[in-house]
């Protein structure tokens, strides 16, 4: 049977509301009762019931993070950072990811709220909005903040890149090199992927004169297996582009595979550009080209703001809409150069 706080009280000698106020309030407590209340916790072995602390108070010291994929490094390092961040404050961090799917997210956000978490970071999904549900957990006091991308019309909080600027800046880079011929991997779609990123390159293309053919646009989700084929499929093309620009780093690792496997030397036969400063983009021969995002800064201004909400809805105060853009990084490397030759797929 598990200990309870009644049991710890007996233990120590002491009232029930003195043993709950030695873990809630310790500062109100003499040092010597403290001290009794906190040896009866160790030699019991007494956990407090979190669920239970929740359900009376309508609210725990638990974080709800919804990530994207648990397998991409981008929201491993964002999940790290955020929970280091969370533990600092106080609070523990449940984690789940929505595999870009917003009905698979939809159940989470179920859970969360079901589990009485105080806080919810979310990487919105793609595919039907979950906007209501989510100004329905607002009502009930339960903070909210997006990272990395959210819905559109979304009325909420949020931390993101400056990602047209950052689309820019690579595009800007590949034309300073020689390059006419540029294809992103990964096509905006309003359903299938409304990425800002994929939104930005046709604009950012036409801006610097640059013309972007049909054949170069193909929609495709932002997984490995999505940019191995794209890539395969355009440089089969009879004018390949002489520049591939991933949108993500797992993108970026099926687009290599594709080149080795087509004998399609970088960056001799063509260039490759991705966003994400993965560990493996400087240990490959020729090391990669990347749009390096500040994932740290975003994860503790995702979690600051927060937190601050809670406070305020602790309060009964209405938490202000903050939205925070962060400026990426260009690390120029072996992977990109002026374009030599054409290529000719046999």
């Amino acid at each position: 049977m598990s200990t309870t706080i009644l049991d710890v009280a007996k233990h120590a000698g002491v009232s029930a509301t003195t043993a709950k106020r030695a873990i809630r309030h310790p500062d109100k407590l003499k040092p010597e009762t403290l001290a009794r209340v906190q040896k009866s916790i160790d030699e019991l072995g007494y956990e407090p019931d979190q669920l239970a602390s929740a359900l009376r108070s309508g609210r725990n010291t638990t974080i709800g993070l919804v990530i994207g994929s648990i397998v991409e490094p981008f929201f491993a390092e964002l999940t790290r950072e955020i929970g280091v961040a969370v533990r600092e404050k106080g609070y523990t961090l449940l984690i789940a990811d929505n595999e870009y799917d917003s009905k698979l997210e939809s159940s989470h956000l179920h859970q969360f709220h079901g589990n009485r978490v105080a806080g919810i970071i979310l990487r919105a999904g793609y595919g039907s909005s979950n906007l209501e549900y989510l100004k329905t957990l607002k009502e009930r006091g339960t903070a909210l903040i997006e990272v990395d991308n959210f819905y559109p019309d979304s009325p909420f909080s949020h931390v993101m890149l400056d990602n047209a600027g950052a689309v820019k800046m690579g595009v800007d880079y590949l034309k300073s090199l020689g390059h006419k011929r540029i294809a992103s991997l990964g096509t905006f779609d309003e359903i299938l992927w409304p990425d800002e990123r994929c939104t930005a390159f046709p604009k950012v293309m036409a801006e610097v004169g640059l013309d972007l053919p049909e054949t170069y646009k193909r929609i495709i989700s932002p997984k490995a297996e999505d940019g191995y084929e794209l890539t395969k499929t355009l440089m089969s093309l009879d004018n390949p582009p002489t520049a591939l620009f991933a949108q993500t780093g797992h993108v970026a690792t099926g687009a290599l595979r594709a080149l080795h496997e087509m004998n399609i030397k970088i960056p001799e036969d063509v260039s490759l550009l991705s966003f994400d400063n993965y560990p493996w983009t400087e240990l490959v021969t020729p090391a990669i080209s990347v749009i390096s995002q500040p994932v740290k800064d975003m994860a503790l201004a995702a979690v600051e703001n927060l937190m601050q909400d809670i406070e305020l809805i602790k309060d009964k105060k209405q938490p202000p809409v903050v939205r925070q853009r962060f400026e990426a990084v260009l690390i120029k490397r072996e992977s990109c150069t002026a374009p030599k030759r054409d290529l000719v797929i046999r």
